[in-house]
């Protein structure tokens, strides 16, 4: 019965978070509805991931578990009039609901009037909007509750009762919410409150209830009643969530990937390893072998393309990312750091339980990677391949100043507030009210922005999963963002912008250009050894250099009395702030010192300092994360890198990483260690 549900995506009118929006499905008892944000389909996928994991039966729902099926479905408004509701039937009515709004955001083109002929969907106008003769076969019009009056002395239904619908939507859940709604529409028309038009507004009606409920406020009409349900009966949207739904080849058959993949990795080997060495054989053919299990071949030969042109074109690039990990990355050139000499934790890049591929990094210089972006959606096909999304949330100071408008305050109070809002937030009603809907609004999603470096490149046509948003950038970006493309199957290469690549370009040119001498900065090892460096890290002067510059940077690198890479390296780590504030970056220090005066220190738990021998039993990489879940509390490569990836605040809120933190005690208490122990422990995971 509830053909259109919005979410807070439908950005600046929706209150609810996806969540709460199956919870007031739960709590009414509602079975099915049809998810229409407005203009965009950035929710959808995160719904789906509700409906699965909280089906009765799954090992996630618990008390949580509900019985809800979606469709999908876009509300079409033209400077916030509503022209259109375009409701999917299937999986092809979504594609080609999408391309239609992908085509008029590319073309910056107003919405028409009528909506066009799209196959596998239907069609809902709002009441008085047309006629219902001039109605196509799927097309109907919605009837409102407020309108029944209206309706009732419209005559023309009686001539084509089959042509309306019960058109009731989802926006709010409470009168706080209305409330909030009206707020984000005055924030976006940047007006008043007391000035914002009603027909800018939802209607108060817009809230979940019973169906049985809705069909007693419909009973004088069941016609409108059984169309309803046959459209609803009608609508469905089917994904297998986690299936890899990547490119699946580069050259047109797996067996060709494969072949070319170990050719040129092999080349690799031989050049950069001692290939007589049975370990390094041993590591190598692992890998190779998991790639190939795993299906992550093109996902390897995409990367090595890439850095490819990047030669040829004479790019500089970096590769980093787990992918840094692997020996066969290494191989093929796509990152320039050895694994072997740095004890890379190999189960971090990949394993058997691993269901993504490896994350790469590549950097580029700022003003080459437009050029890899178009070589990226020439080679791959426009139609697959897309910039991913992310969502912009509304956070704390900015809602104030925002609500301040909204509120009318002078500009002087609104600074006031944001700066002090301790000493402000009870002066008086209305900064009272303000503090009060900004805990409402704040993280709502705000609006799709681009992710810093993600590409999505698919086997499907990318519509198949998304509509596509066109920036001034001029490159297609994704409605939804970097956890829904994981749960859907998509997974990003990460192509990012570097500043300092370019520097070191220019700087190149400079020194050839006015001294004449050739500077080759590719050099790896001999950096290493270069007394000048490792005396400028010592003493605290690595000034002009990407990412170590920082006062807090030099003077860790001063305390440590650096002088090599791994050192560095670590201390790129600790000086993050989890690691910084909780005190393992002290610990670091001073164990660091300890042992090289040949002293000894107590660690957490011996097993503690066996994992991670080289940083002395301080937990410093997001490796030591998995090696610690794995080893110490003895839970599965999958299961540990749920945690990994669980430091992210977004993903930290699921079912799955709860079930995960509670196996983790659970299994540490059944390994007899203090509870001081697993507590430290843990303490140190949330922070690493």
């Amino acid at each position: 019965m509830f053909l259109n549900c919005h979410t807070a995506f439908s950005f600046k009118y929706g209150t609810l978070p996806v969540d709460k929006l199956f919870d007031e499905a739960k709590k009414y008892g509602v079975r099915k509805l049809i998810l229409t944000e407005i203009n965009n389909t950035a929710s959808y996928i995160e719904m789906l991931r509700l409906c699965e994991e909280r089906k009765p039966g799954s090992p996630l729902a618990g008390e949580n578990a509900c019985e809800l099926e979606i469709g999908v479905g876009i509300e079409f408004r033209q400077e916030h009039d509503l022209r259109y509701i375009i409701l999917a039937q299937n999986n092809n009515g979504f594609e080609k609901i999408n391309r239609f709004l992908s085509h008029h955001n590319h073309e910056n083109k107003k919405f028409p009037e009528r909506a066009p002929v799209i196959d596998n969907t239907f069609v809902i106008y709002p009441f008085g909007k047309t006629e219902p003769e001039q109605l196509r076969s799927n097309e109907f019009i919605g009837i409102r509750k407020h309108q029944l009056n209206q309706f009732a002395l419209y005559t023309a239904r009686k001539e084509f009762p089959e042509k309306f619908v019960i058109l009731h939507p989802v926006t709010f859940a409470s009168k706080t919410d209305f409330n909030t709604h009206r707020l984000l529409r005055a924030i976006d028309n940047n007006t008043l409150l007391s000035k914002l038009p009603a027909h800018e507004q939802a209607h108060p009606e817009e809230v979940m209830m019973k169906e049985e409920e809705m069909e007693f406020h419909y009973r004088a009409y069941p016609e409108l009643i059984r169309t309803t349900k046959k459209l609803m009966e009608q609508c469905s949207i089917h994904f297998d969530l986690k299936a890899d739904k990547n490119k699946k080849t580069v050259l047109g058959s797996p067996q060709a990937d494969w072949d070319f993949l170990v050719t040129h990795a092999w080349e690799g080997f031989q050049s950069r390893y001692d290939v007589s060495r049975p370990d390094l054989r041993e590591r190598f053919e692992r890998e190779l072998n998991i790639i190939n299990k795993k299906g992550f071949c093109a996902y390897y030969l995409i990367a090595y393309d890439l850095i490819r042109y990047a030669k040829e074109r004479g790019f500089d690039y970096v590769g980093r990312g787990s992918g840094a990990n692997s020996v066969v990355a290494y191989c093929l050139g796509i990152t320039n750091v050895d694994p072997i000499e740095l004890d890379l934790y190999f189960e971090r890049f990949l394993n058997m339980e691993r269901s993504s591929p490896p994350d790469f990094d590549l950097d580029f210089s700022w003003d080459n990677r437009d050029e890899v972006y178009d070589y990226l959606f020439s080679t791959h096909d426009h139609d697959h391949v897309c910039l991913l999304g992310t969502h912009v949330t509304y956070q704390k100071r900015s809602v104030l100043r925002e609500l301040g408008k909204v509120f009318g305050l002078p500009k002087a109070e609104i600074d006031a507030i944001v700066e002090e809002p301790h000493r402000y937030r009870n002066r008086d009603h209305i900064t009272e009210l303000i503090f009060r809907y900004a805990d409402k609004i704040k993280d709502l999603p705000a609006n799709i922005s681009i992710h810093a470096g993600g590409v999505l490149i698919t086997e499907k046509p990318i519509h198949a999963y998304t509509a596509l948003e066109l920036p001034p950038k001029g490159y297609p970006v994704s409605h939804f963002e970097m956890h829904n493309a994981e749960d859907m199957g998509i997974y990003k290469f990460d192509i990012l912008s570097q500043r300092g690549l370019g520097h070191l370009k220019e700087t190149v040119k400079h020194v050839k250009r006015n001294q004449g001498i050739e500077v080759d900065i590719h050099r790896f090892s001999d950096f290493k050894k270069d007394e000048k460096i490792k005396d400028l890290m010592r003493n605290s002067k690595a000034m002009g250099c990407f990412y170590v510059e920082s006062p807090a940077m030099r003077m860790l690198l001063g305390k440590l009395q650096c002088e090599d890479y791994l050192t560095l390296v670590a201390a790129s780590s600790i000086i993050r702030p989890g690691v910084a504030r909780s005190g393992m970056m002290r610990a670091y220090i001073e164990r660091f010192h300890t042992v090289r005066k040949g002293g000894t220190y107590e660690a957490i738990h011996p097993l503690m300092d066996n994992l991670m021998r080289e940083t002395y039993g301080v937990m410093v990489y997001q490796e030591d994360v998995i090696k610690v879940a794995h080893h110490f509390a003895k839970l599965s490569l999958t299961e540990a890198d749920v945690l990994r990836r669980g430091m992210s605040g977004k993903y930290r809120s699921r079912e799955e990483f709860r079930r995960v933190q509670d196996k983790f005690f659970e299994n540490c208490r059944s390994q007899k260690y203090p509870e001081p122990v697993i507590e430290r422990v843990w303490f140190e995971i949330v922070r690493c």
